[in-house]
């Protein structure tokens, strides 16, 4: 299982990269791997505000559907449009390409409430 080292995570499977008070977030491997092919990833909330832990967004695999969560606070600022073409994506590439949203963070002390990569291991059984 791929669990990248310089970024954060959460319980519902959510990864975190920050850059400056810009966040890039997308889900984990081991999400994508549990959803199996994806199919359609959907946000609506692009230019809006959201606290931590709200629902941003779904993706949508062969067999199920899931909510997307914040894993800061802050506004939706980009979607990844490749995306609306290229919903596999986040199947071969979760952590590159298959980024979902980018926010601007509003609270970066919520990031040392996020899981690092060990923690997040221990989590799914890694």
């Amino acid at each position: 299982m791929n669990i990248p080292t310089n970024l954060k995570y959460t319980k519902d499977h959510e990864w975190i990269s920050m850059d400056g008070s810009i966040a890039t977030i997308g889900i984990t491997d081991f999400a994508q791997s549990e959803l199996g092919d994806i199919v359609y990833v959907e946000v609506e909330s692009l230019d809006q505000t959201l606290d931590k832990d709200e629902v941003f967004g779904t993706v949508e695999a062969v067999k199920t559907v899931s909510d997307l969560f914040l894993p800061m606070s802050g506004e939706i600022i980009e979607f990844n449009e490749d995306l609306e073409r290229n919903p596999e994506t986040v199947n071969t590439d979760p952590y590159g390409k298959g980024w979902m949203v980018k926010i601007k963070v509003s609270d970066t002390s919520q990031w040392e409430e996020l899981l690092d990569s060990d923690a997040y291991g221990k989590l799914i059984g890694a």
